[in-house]
């Protein structure tokens, strides 16, 4: 039997349960699901970028795989740190489910709806980044939790507005709390937003060749461009990053855009490229956002 180690939140395991299915459907052997709680699920009382980063998420499953009690990890892969410790690898992206951001709200239908002074509901300081810089009105609060726990918040009055991932919502049969799929224009996704990732022991050949029949080629070009500015950036979720590519028609050429700034929104740089290397492509982006001065803006966030 294959165990994939997962966090225990409702979308974790969904997102665990979906993979189990494939895999039992692609290979007839029966998949379990080990349900753990990790140190990003605990810590609810402080944002991530001030208690270690979304690595928080995978460090338990990782010892779970270290251990041989699992197989496989399934991560959203926005929460996958872009350098994985030693004796592990990222065995398959699988097929991205929409990677825009959402806005939910049950008192306004679009971010320019929102009045002056409305409270708004993020854990990220990427969409607190974008949110500052292009609604300088808006009151921009921390919102910590598991989508149910951020869904409570909004709906007993906490605050006018939450941004959430569109795919988990999605994925949850929660699209109808959706108002407004955030155009990419407006609010530049996380690196990896919306693709799930498989990660296995190094070496492990026969959980590789299991989840091999998973992985979605096109998804995986583009994440890794995504992930090659994150990485040369140094990237964490104590930076503001954005990153965001698509394949043009051609099946070939990727067009990619990244945007880093100040919390308060006082900076952003953005610049948008093409290539076919994904990582090549990637450093590119990072050296010209290098070039209008993110050097100086990840200097001051680390100060």
């Amino acid at each position: 039997m294959w165990i994939i180690a997962s966090r225990e939140s409702r979308l974790a395991l969904w997102q665990a349960e979906h993979v189990a299915a494939l895999l039992t459907s692609a290979s007839g052997q029966p998949v379990s699901i080990l349900g753990m709680t990790t140190r990003g699920d605990q810590i609810l009382d402080r944002t991530l970028s001030k208690v270690g980063g979304k690595g928080l998420f995978v460090k338990e499953l990782e010892t779970a795989l270290e251990e041989g009690r699992a197989h496989l990890a399934v991560h959203s892969l926005k929460d996958v740190p872009m350098e994985l410790p030693e004796g592990f690898e990222l065995a398959t992206v699988m097929a991205r489910e929409d990677p825009r951001d959402a806005l939910v709200s049950s008192e306004v239908a679009s971010l320019d709806d929102l009045p002056a002074g409305a409270i708004v509901g993020t854990s990220s300081l990427r969409r607190e980044a974008q949110l500052r810089a292009r609604y300088p009105s808006l009151q921009i609060v921390p919102l910590r939790g598991n989508l149910d726990t951020r869904l409570a918040k909004l709906d007993r009055g906490d605050m006018q507005a939450i941004i959430l991932a569109a795919a988990g919502l999605k994925r949850l049969g929660l699209a109808n709390r959706i108002r407004q799929v955030i155009p990419p224009e407006v609010m530049l996704p996380a690196a990896g937003q919306g693709a799930l990732g498989i990660e296995i022991r190094a070496g492990d050949s026969a959980t590789a060749e299991l989840v091999s029949t998973l992985a979605d080629q096109k998804t995986f070009l583009e994440v890794r461009a995504e992930r090659a500015v994150s990485r040369a950036l140094g990237g964490s979720c104590q930076v503001p990053l954005a990153a965001y590519c698509v394949m043009d028609p051609d099946g070939k050429t990727l067009f990619l855009r990244a945007r880093v700034g100040m919390p308060d929104g006082s900076r952003l740089c953005e610049s948008n490229a093409r290539g076919v290397d994904p990582e090549a492509l990637g450093r590119r982006v990072a050296q010209d956002l290098r070039d209008q001065g993110a050097s100086e803006i990840l200097a001051a966030l680390e100060a």
